[in-house]
């Protein structure tokens, strides 16, 4: 058996946890505001590359302004 923390028998406990603190009610609600939290994330990881990348750029645009 494989030694770790997520192990099939911890997830199921895990989310027997989670059934009983938010009812299946809530679930999809979470899930959803847990799905826009990872999507906020990425963009902003996408854009932060994307801000790393911009001064090499603005050093070619002013070499070639001059």
């Amino acid at each position: 058996m494989s030694r770790g923390l997520l192990q099939p028998m911890h997830l199921l406990i895990m989310l027997a946890v989670v059934l009983i603190i938010f009812g299946p009610g809530k679930l999809p609600e979470l899930g959803g505001s847990i799905g826009k939290a990872i999507r906020g994330f990425k963009k902003a990881m996408e854009n932060g590359e994307k801000d790393v990348e911009r001064p090499s750029e603005a050093k070619k645009v002013e070499g070639k302004a001059e």
